[in-house]
């Protein structure tokens, strides 16, 4: 074989396996600035902003796990971590927020997280004595998944602040929903 033959021989080669390859794995340095994380994070400040000090830093809040709009009694692994993080979020920002998992006063539901329903929030609220819940719902098609988080003063159910944002349909946000990439 002449070497102008190998030569277009070994670039078609290469060629093809550049199309075939998969993407390179993950690692630490690569993940370590997550739009996902700093999405929630964004969402958590936002809604610190928007109380405009209508609550009190010092006095407890309560986070519920962020639910399915369509099912109000389901969640995900997307749901729970979201929850999480902006709980995770509001403590960071010098909030009192109280850890339901430790708590067996809050109606609980395998694999669902700390669902907390209209009825069920006054009374977490009295026992825990919480100024307000940090709640949300998130719907989904086929690029996007849609979530309202909303901090609710629990009683009267009066929303003190709201915000609204989107997460893409990407590989991750698909397995946290339990869909199939």
């Amino acid at each position: 074989m002449s070497k102008r033959k190998f030569a277009l021989a070994l670039a078609l080669a290469l060629g093809i396996a550049g199309c075939t390859s998969t993407p390179p794995e993950p690692t630490y340095q690569s993940v370590a600035n997550s739009e996902f994380v700093a999405a929630n994070y964004l969402a958590a400040d936002m809604l610190i902003a928007r109380l405009d000090q209508r609550i009190r830093a010092d006095q407890p809040l309560i986070a519920a796990t962020v639910v399915n709009i369509d099912s109000l009694e389901q969640s995900s692994t997307l749901g729970r971590v979201v929850s999480e993080q902006i709980a995770g979020r509001f403590a960071q920002r010098g909030y009192r927020m109280v850890e339901m998992k430790f708590r067996n006063s809050v109606y609980m539901k395998r694999s669902e997280g700390e669902l907390v329903l209209t009825r069920e929030l006054s009374e977490a609220a009295r026992t825990h004595n919480a100024q307000a819940v940090v709640l949300g719902t998130y719907a989904q098609d086929s690029r996007a998944v849609y979530l309202n988080m909303k901090v609710v003063q629990p009683g009267t159910n009066l929303v003190l602040a709201v915000y609204d944002y989107v997460l893409p349909m990407n590989e991750g946000v698909k397995a946290m929903l339990g869909r199939r990439a």
